[in-house]
């Protein structure tokens, strides 16, 4: 039987990454089987989680999975595990509207007690109110204690720890007010060698956690957690698919349970659309999201590999393309600078990164009578886009329309939405939706 606990905080940059990384990185250090988990959809966190512990960072997301796809994720990726530590999102009630999909919501899916981060930084005695508010806003979510984030010194700790003994609030120490500990918030354009540049960072904040933090009492307070019972899979006939998934610096924002479900129904093969020549013998090509807009340079130069994914797509050639992938489907990709750089060039549209501005939200994808759900998150923006598009209604999280389009030519499909199809029941669905 395994442990498990949340980490939150009462709103976005309050600290709890760096909390998050550095306890992945003790634990670790303590040989303490450790699994990372990530409320939402974010595929960078999820990286630093894997840079800190060594294990794959997995994203639970209530939005896009229901509760048997988290409790199979749980299960599948924590089994070996002797602590399953979930980073939430944003602040600890904060959904896609009001508190649905929050890290709250998921604390009380999972009854499983919120460990809560708080930037000391400006404040004293005044956290007290602010803790009881969270702890008495929703009785279902179990505020386990708090970890104090860019504490000044002992003194300034104290008049802390003393507002948590008189609202009856476990203290479970503090990270100081230190220089060149600081974890990048999310964004477009961090890749993944800039990731594991904070490898000796990660190492500096365990050093200091595991001087002013009670881990061990974290343990101690964290949830027993049974494996959870999963619905039975259904048997799949066909199990013959040969997937091709792009994974290199340019591509790599891919869920690992869409990995697991190409898996259950056939073999999967990596490749490079950066550094390979030829797209390998598959019958699925899939090309997920990244930062190919930094390594326009090395993309298009890589003619070879261009031309034999534009072949493999005229020759009924199936293709899923989300994000970065669609972008490189198009006729050409613009730098911030206003560069074209050449692309595989076969939807008739170019992407620019130019006059960027911010897409971002849930989505509710609905094609052919089909539900998928995903998120979109880009800067960049379509131009001189004549392509065809199919007929599907794509709203937000409210149910508000959007101007998201999901391209289609033969058997390719692409959008800027990462749409989940993280079981082989929805990967099937999608991959009927494309031979169509």
């Amino acid at each position: 039987m395994s442990k498990q606990f949340i980490i939150a905080a009462p709103s976005s940059n309050a600290g709890k990454t760096t909390v998050t990384l550095g306890l992945l990185r003790l634990f670790k250090q303590k040989d303490i089987a450790v699994q990372p988990f990530k409320v939402g959809p974010d595929y960078i966190d999820p990286k630093f989680h894997e840079l800190a512990s060594g294990k794959i960072g997995v994203n639970l997301d209530l939005f896009m999975m229901d509760q048997n796809e988290i409790n199979t994720s749980l299960h599948c990726y924590g089994q070996h595990a002797e602590i399953n530590c979930i980073e939430g999102v944003m602040g600890l009630f904060d959904g896609a509207k009001k508190d649905t999909g929050s890290t709250a919501e998921m604390a009380k899916k999972l009854q499983t007690p919120v460990l809560l981060v708080v930037d000391a930084k400006a404040v004293a005695y005044s956290v007290a109110p602010l803790i009881q508010g969270f702890v008495n806003f929703d009785k279902e979510v179990r505020i386990m204690g708090v970890v104090f984030n860019r504490v000044g010194s002992e003194r300034h700790y104290t008049m802390l720890k003393e507002a948590c003994e008189d609202i009856n609030v476990k203290c479970f120490g503090y990270v100081s007010n230190l220089k060149n500990i600081e974890i990048p918030s999310r964004h477009l354009g961090l890749n993944i060698r800039d990731i594991e540049k904070f490898d000796s960072v990660i190492d500096q904040i365990a050093t200091e956690l595991d001087k002013t933090v009670d881990w061990k009492a974290i343990l101690e307070a964290s949830k027993e957690v049974a494996p959870k019972v999963v619905s039975e899979k259904k048997p799949i006939d066909n199990k013959n698919i040969k997937f091709a998934v792009a994974k290199d610096e340019a591509f790599n924002f891919i869920y690992p349970q869409h990995i697991s479900a190409m898996q259950e129904v056939g073999e999967v093969i990596y490749f490079s659309p950066m550094h390979d020549e030829m797209l390998p013998d598959c019958d699925f090509t899939y090309l997920p999201g990244g930062y190919p807009e930094s390594y326009l340079k090395e993309l298009s130069s890589n003619t070879k590999m261009l031309s034999s994914i534009k072949k493999f797509a005229q020759n009924d050639g199936q293709i899923y393309a989300e994000c970065g992938g669609m972008m490189y489907l198009g006729k050409s990709m613009i730098s911030e600078d206003n560069e074209a750089f050449e692309m595989v060039n076969y939807f008739d549209f170019e992407s620019s990164m130019t006059n960027k501005k911010l897409y971002l939200g849930y989505r509710v994808s609905k094609i052919n009578g089909h539900t998928f759900k995903g998120h979109e998150f880009h800067y960049s923006s379509l131009i001189n886009d004549t392509e065809t598009t199919i007929k599907a209604g794509i709203t937000n999280a409210r149910g508000g329309d959007t101007t998201t389009k999901i391209h289609k030519k033969n058997k390719v499909m692409a959008s800027y939405v990462h749409h989940y199809f993280g079981t082989s029941e929805k990967l099937l669905q999608l991959i009927n939706q494309i031979n169509k």
